[in-house]
C-alpha cells in the first residue's frame, strides 16, 4: 500500500506517491526569537516524514527557508537596537541547535529571503508580465481577480479570508488596492527598514512573493509537497500558490500538509500571547529524545494542548523503551510501525505500538529510530 497523506487543498487522506526524488518545501523561521513547542512540533513532523520517505528508498530535497527580511524581525531589531541581520544569525543559529539537539535531519537547504532580493524581482516581473498584478501608490500588488482558483487551498468564504487577512497583516483596507484580498508582492520601506532598488522604486518585497522565489530556485516550478503550520493555509500558502502559478504556468504543488497548532493556557502558543514553552530551556532539564517523544505522541493534524505533565511522561517512556535495548529483535513491530506513518503519519499509534512490543520482551532500538529517537 503506498503512503497516505492528508492534502489540505483536497480536503482527504490520499496516496502520496513521488518519484525517486521527493522536493519537499517547509516554511521555516522568523528568526526574531528562540524556537518554541509550536515551531519544533512542525519541523519535528516534517523530519519524521523525511525519515520514512527516505526509509522508502527515496531521494527528499527538503528546502526550508529562513524569513530574514518581515516586519516582526525589523520590529524586534528596533527594539532591542540591533542590526536585523545580526538578530536573524544568532536567532537562526539558536534554532538550528534545538534541531539537532532533537535529531532533525540536515535539510537540502535554508535559504534566507535576504539571499534572493534578484531572484524576486524577476518573479514579480513574471507576473506583471503575464498580467496579474499592478502598480498602485508605489507598490506592486497581485490581482486576485486575474486568478478565478484563489481560495482552492484554503476554502475559505471570501469572509474568511478578509477576516483572516486583517488578523494576519494583510492590509486590507489599503485603498490602494483594487481588492481588500490584493496582496502586496513589492512595497517602500520604512525609513530604517532595508531597500533595494527596483523599476517600481526602491523597497522590499512582501512576505508572500519570498517563498516563492525561493521554492522556484532551489526546487523549480512544481514541488511534490509543501509544508508548514496551519497558520499558514491563509494568507500565506494561499497567496503562494496564486502568484507562482501566475507567474510559470505550471502547477505549483501537488500535495498540501499542514501541521496544527499546539495551544497552552487555553490559547494558541504564540510570541505575541507570550504563552510559550521554549525548546532551549526544556533542554536544560530533559533529555532531548524525550522532547522530541513529546511532540510526536500528538497526531500532526490534531490540536494539543502543552502542560505540565507531558515531559514526565515522555521522559518516562523513554526510559522503558532504553531499557528494552537488549530485548529481542522483532521484524514485526518495525514494519508495524511503518504501516502507522504511512496511514497518515500516524505516530501516535506508532508509539503505542512500540510500548506493547516492550511490554513483552523485544527491543524498540529498531522501531524507535524510525522516529528519529534513537536509543
Amino acid at each position: 500500500m503506498p503512503m497516505r497523506l492528508y492534502d489540505t487543498a483536497r480536503r482527504a487522506v490520499v496516496p502520496f506517491e513521488p518519484n525517486h526524488r521527493v522536493l519537499m518545501y517547509t516554511c521555516g523561521i522568523t528568526p526574531y526569537d528562540a524556537t518554541h513547542i509550536g515551531h519544533a512540533t512542525t519541523f519535528i513532523f516534517y523530519d519524521v516524514l523525511q525519515r520514512r520517505l527516505i526509509d522508502l528508498g527515496h531521494e527528499v530535497r527538503c528546502v526550508r527557508n529562513v524569513t530574514d527580511v518581515d516586519d516582526p524581525l525589523f520590529a524586534k531589531a528596533r527594539e532591542l537596537g540591533v542590526h536585523y541581520l545580526d538578530l536573524a544569525a544568532g536567532e537562526e543559529a539558536r534554532f538550528e541547535r534545538d534541531l539537532q539537539a532533537l535529531n532533525a535531519l540536515p535539510v537540502f537547504s535554508t535559504p534566507r529571503a535576504s539571499s534572493a532580493i534578484s531572484d524576486i524581482r524577476g518573479f514579480i516581473g513574471m507576473v506583471l508580465d503575464r498580467g496579474f498584478a499592478y502598480e498602485s501608490g508605489g507598490s506592486v500588488y497581485f490581482d486576485v481577480s486575474r486568478f478565478p482558483d484563489f481560495g482552492s487551498v484554503s476554502h475559505y468564504t471570501r469572509e474568511q479570508m478578509i477576516a483572516f487577512a486583517r488578523e494576519r497583516g494583510g492590509d486590507v483596507d489599503n485603498p490602494n488596492k483594487r481588492d481588500p484580498l490584493d496582496f502586496v508582492l513589492w512595497h517602500p520601506s520604512a525609513p530604517d527598514e532595508p531597500s533595494w532598488e527596483a523599476v517600481w522604486g526602491a523597497g522590499r518585497p512582501g512576505w508572500h512573493i519570498e517563498c516563492s522565489a525561493l521554492a522556484l530556485r532551489e526546487l523549480g516550478e512544481t514541488i511534490d509537497l509543501h509544508g508548514g503550520g496551519s497558520d499558514l493555509i491563509f494568507p500565506h500558502h494561499e497567496c503562494e500558490r496564486a502568484q507562482s502559478e501566475a507567474a510559470t504556468g505550471a502547477p505549483f504543488v501537488r500535495h498540501w500538509m499542514h501541521v496544527a497548532m499546539v495551544f497552552k493556557d487555553g490559547a494558541k502558543m504564540s510570541k505575541s500571547l507570550g504563552n510559550l514553552a521554549f525548546v532551549d530551556a526544556l533542554r536544560e532539564v530533559w533529555d532531548p529524545r524525550a522532547i522530541r517523544l513529546a511532540l510526536i505522541g500528538n497526531h500532526y493534524r490534531r490540536e494539543w494542548e502543552w502542560v505540565d505533565d507531558l515531559m514526565p511522561r515522555a521522559q518516562s517512556r523513554l526510559s522503558t523503551w532504553v531499557s528494552s535495548v537488549n530485548g529481542r529483535h522483532d521484524d514485526g513491530v518495525v514494519d508495524d510501525v511503518r504501516q502507522a506513518l504511512d496511514d497518515d503519519l500516524d505516530t501516535p499509534s506508532a508509539l503505542v505500538l512500540i510500548d506493547a512490543a516492550v511490554s513483552k520482551g523485544f527491543s524498540a532500538r529498531d522501531a524507535a529510530a524510525l522516529l528519529g529517537i534513537i536509543l
